[in-house]
């Protein structure tokens, strides 16, 4: 036994939703060769070797249902990766309220054992939150599916940016009521990222920030570039931190807020609700 061995995996099981393609893919491969045993939950078929596939519908109750029950056992880490651009349909349930769902019944069942952790993948978008905590505290405060689908409709939330902002709402004000339940919540919000999706809006997707990476000589990031972070979050090595967001941008953000990077500075104001 090493010290290094709090970032390993070994005897725990993991769940990666969303983990067919992307930054969920490349998260369920470092969490099987840090040791883990891998489920892997996704509308899309899942090609990894060596996981257990569950099919899956975020967007769909009963569903979700079907894919705790088949998962059965406990879950030590939970990854909620999987997401959807604008202007697909259902968006505010694949990228939150689905999530939500499903975290709160796995916790309901007792299923992430104390020492479990949970990792969510949100966006660059989603920040901001803070400007915003009133309002999405009454989208957090919704237990019921039908009740939150209908407030996300009645206040014209169904889109990217506010469902990324619920998601990094709903981490930090559960960081304090999971910890007493001995599990930890923290979320990565990732800048530009060479995954399917991005590709798929690759002109406002890849295009954010290219002016930076390409003065700083960097590229989008890879998936797995975006999974050590992630997976880190929901390894004993993280022990420390919790209902945190942690941007994962190369630094995007942070110039422009400092001005080192003049041309990112009302970016990062819009982003940040500054």
């Amino acid at each position: 036994m090493s010290l290094f061995d709090a970032y390993r995996y070994d005897g725990k099981r993991a769940l990666v939703v969303g983990g067919a393609s992307g930054m969920g893919a490349a998260t369920a491969q470092v969490a099987q060769d840090a040791g883990a045993e891998v489920v892997v939950m996704d509308f899309a078929d899942v090609t990894q070797p060596g996981v257990k596939a569950i099919h899956v519908n975020l967007a769909e109750r009963e569903s979700i249902d079907a894919a705790v029950d088949a998962c059965g056992g406990t879950v030590d880490a939970l990854f909620s990766c999987a997401g959807v651009a604008d202007g697909t349909p259902g968006i505010e349930r694949i990228n939150f309220i689905g999530h939500r769902y499903l975290i709160e019944l796995l916790l309901g069942r007792d299923m992430i054992p104390r020492g479990g952790a949970i990792g969510m993948i949100s966006s660059a978008a989603g920040l901001g939150w803070e400007a915003n905590l009133d309002e999405l505290k009454e989208l957090i405060a919704i237990n019921d599916w039908d009740s939150a689908v209908q407030w996300v409709e009645q206040h014209n939330k169904a889109d990217y940016m506010s469902m990324k902002q619920a998601m990094c709402a709903y981490v930090a004000s559960n960081a304090y009521p999971m910890l007493k339940r001995g599990i930890r919540i923290n979320a990565i919000c990732p800048g530009p990222t060479d995954t399917p999706l991005a590709q798929a809006n690759a002109d406002v997707w890849l295009g954010f920030a290219a002016d930076y990476r390409d003065d700083v000589g960097v590229d989008p990031h890879t998936p797995l570039e975006q999974a050590y972070p992630l997976v880190f979050l929901c390894s004993d090595a993280a022990a420390a931190i919790n209902g945190q967001t942690i941007i994962s941008d190369a630094g995007y953000l942070a110039s422009g807020v400092t001005g080192s990077f003049p041309a990112a500075t009302p970016v990062a104001g819009f982003l940040f609700g500054r």
